[in-house]
């Protein structure tokens, strides 16, 4: 995504406040036209809030939401014609299938027929045609909240809203009901605002993220620069950076932390300065073969755990603690256990420096 893509909502100045206190304070945030703009953070940093300020059910303190350039209170029955939601929970009526799809619409004036076209369409976009006629109390927790989003894209909105609609549905089922969704809003393209807390579900869908901590917005951008290039400690621990050094700069692209030299390719500090050196453990690569290049670091296992696809290994050489997530093939051909030596590589390019103002 460019920086050039036009920006549908537009979030100025925007202070949301519960019992005189305020919870949310975002100065600018602009949610593209026709992408997935993902709101991240930790538990209680202001995702929802954000979200029912958006929805108008909280009122701001102060600020401005806008659509298309038009204040977005200024009629809310308009607006929210505009907008569809979808939650953790399914929220379907005791009802069926059909009708639960079919009620948005109904509650718009859209005639019976194109209610049942529209119902129809959406339900088998989603895979659950077949669960038409079916009651809503009769089904599982995937296909309630297949039927959820079919309703909120059954009434063909501009805006789409989800508030964690993947995460209350068991592995196997979230990860099919993702993949089913990922090719439905490209193809649909509504403007999509998508809360969550998972930082994989955020990469995989998200066309831009913001981050929100302690109700402030504390990065925003193309969801791989904000993992990969976070703006402050905070960030880095909460995109998952497991690698955050305190160190200097010693010379041009080259930093001293923990007893290692490190060359990175990042923008520098000033010479002497203190900086938090920032590696992903995917980023790590671990080998025994030493071929001379920049970042090799001996280092010795000290803990290794699986994590799904990978192997988790914990690493220390000097004072330097490391943190490496190595594809299972790959670990399987290195053989190693705890106390074993291994040598690892960090390309200067994977190396995000970032200035320690604490």
């Amino acid at each position: 995504m460019t920086d050039r893509v036009e920006a549908h909502i537009e979030i100025r100045d925007l202070v949301v406040q519960r019992g005189g206190v305020s919870v949310l304070e975002i100065e600018s945030l602009d949610i593209p036209r026709g992408l997935v703009t993902v709101i991240i953070g930790p538990n209680g940093s202001g995702k929802s809030t954000l979200l029912g300020a958006l929805q108008l059910v909280l009122h701001p303190a102060r600020g401005t939401l806008t659509l298309d350039g038009e204040a977005m209170d200024a009629d809310p029955v308009k607006t929210r014609r505009r907008m569809s939601a979808a939650f953790q929970e399914p929220l379907l009526l005791s009802m069926s299938v059909q009708a639960n799809v079919e009620l948005p619409l109904r509650l718009r004036g859209v005639d019976r027929r194109r209610r049942r076209e529209l119902a129809e369409h959406w339900l088998e976009r989603f895979g659950i045609a077949a669960l038409a006629r079916r009651h809503a109390r009769q089904l599982s927790g995937g296909e309630a909240q297949r039927v959820s989003l079919a309703r909120a894209f059954a009434s063909q909105p501009e805006v789409l809203l989800l508030d964690e609609p993947f995460s209350g549905v068991d592995a196997p089922t979230r990860e099919g009901l993702i993949g089913d969704f990922a090719e439905i809003v490209s193809e649909a393209r509504p403007t999509t605002v998508l809360v969550t807390h998972d930082r994989d579900e955020a990469l995989r869908l998200g066309d831009h993220a913001a981050l929100l901590i302690g109700g402030g917005l504390r990065q925003s951008g193309p969801p791989s620069e904000v993992f990969d290039r976070p703006v402050d400690r905070a960030v880095a621990e909460f995109v998952g950076t497991e690698n955050i050094w305190e160190g200097r700069r010693s010379e041009s692209g080259v930093y001293q932390a923990g007893g290692v030299r490190l060359a990175s390719t990042a923008k520098a500090v000033a010479l002497g300065a203190p900086a938090l050196l920032c590696v992903r453990p995917e980023r790590i690569v671990l080998t025994r073969e030493d071929d001379g290049s920049a970042n090799q670091i001996r280092a010795t296992v000290r803990a290794v755990r699986p994590r799904g696809p990978v192997i988790r290994s914990e690493l220390a050489s000097a004072r330097l603690r490391l943190i490496a997530d190595t594809p299972l093939t790959g670990w399987d051909e290195l053989s190693l256990s705890v106390g074993d030596e291994v040598i690892t590589r960090i390309s200067p390019a994977d190396v995000h420096v970032i200035e320690d103002t604490d």
